[in-house]
């Protein structure tokens, strides 16, 4: 039987999500060979920068992106919010895998965000929850903070942060749930595209992997994080960009609701709208036309000057 070869980074989630890939195929095929091949990608490599200053487009992906269409290894597994909505061709997402919860949580020495003493310092390292925070704190000081996770926790342990504010999902399959402080609501912080959801990249003439990899696909999750990815698309869009969006089922309907900001929140349009699950696509696309005639492109494009953000 054919051995597959997986290509993940190797930060310990990445690492974790591989895993389990892995392993969900071996329940689906058992005998398969899987093997992980780690690879450093442009974000690996640039620790002491903001995301935003070090670029967008594939600062997670491309490596293993273009492993794959080599031929050095067979699948890429990737956190769904750090891919590009515009895939290289010859690749296909040949699975979206069931979504964890999407939401942002803190962690934090003080309470949780209500209860932070006045110019509380929060680290992270995302535009999107800077906007958000601030626009409903202003007085928050946010500090970058990159690194693994268990880097970015000790940092909390070691110095002068009052918290840290993290997707759950992380949190939850590194084992570190009884750290959470809070999870942060939707009203505060809507979470990055895809947050919460593995993504596994193959190329579209590979047959016998396809064919293996839609075992692994989560119709709900697909159609929710396909409408959050359509959104961001016509918004020219990306995961360092202030935007935040949240697609859920309720009975035959998705419910999408997206918000954009400029980096200090001051700044911000936040919509919503419905429309048919046969359609993902088109109801992200309504609700960005929608934002953009409010004045969302006006907003990112100062966002994008600001930080000289390329993300066509």
């Amino acid at each position: 039987m054919r051995e597959f070869r997986i290509g993940t980074r190797e930060s310990r989630l990445a690492m974790w999500q591989a895993n389990w890939v892995a392993g969900r195929l071996r329940e689906i095929s058992p005998g398969i060979g899987i093997s992980l091949v780690g690879i450093k990608t442009k974000g690996d490599n640039i620790l002491d920068s903001a995301l935003a200053k070090i670029g967008d487009k594939g600062l997670f992906t491309r490596e293993l992106e273009t492993a794959v269409l080599n031929g050095e290894v067979d699948m890429a597994v990737h956190s769904m919010k750090d891919l590009p909505t515009a895939l290289p061709q010859g690749m296909v997402l040949a699975a979206i895998c069931r979504r964890e919860y999407p939401g942002d949580v803190l962690v934090s020495k003080r309470g949780g965000i209500s209860e932070l003493p006045w110019d509380a310092v929060i680290g992270t390292s995302s535009l999107r929850r800077i906007a958000q925070l601030k626009r409903f704190r202003p007085d928050l000081q946010m500090v970058n903070v990159r690194g693994n996770l268990n880097t970015r926790l000790q940092k909390l342990d070691t110095g002068s942060m009052d918290a840290l504010i993290l997707a759950y999902a992380g949190m939850v399959r590194l084992g570190f749930k009884a750290r959470i402080t809070e999870l942060v609501p939707f009203e505060i912080s809507l979470p990055a595209v895809g947050q919460g959801s593995v993504g596994v990249e193959a190329r579209e003439d590979d047959r016998e992997l396809l064919q293996i990899l839609k075992h692994l696909d989560h119709r709900p999750s697909r159609i929710a994080i396909t409408t959050e990815r359509s959104l961001m698309k016509r918004l020219e869009g990306g995961c360092q960009i202030p935007v935040g969006a949240l697609a859920i089922q309720d009975d035959d309907e998705i419910v999408l609701e997206a918000m954009v900001a400029d980096l200090d929140g001051k700044m911000m349009i936040r919509s919503s709208m419905s429309g048919p699950l046969e359609d993902p696509e088109g109801l992200g696309i309504r609700l960005a036309e929608g934002m953009l005639a409010k004045g969302a492109g006006e907003i990112l494009k100062k966002v994008r000057q600001e930080f000289d953000i390329n993300v066509r």
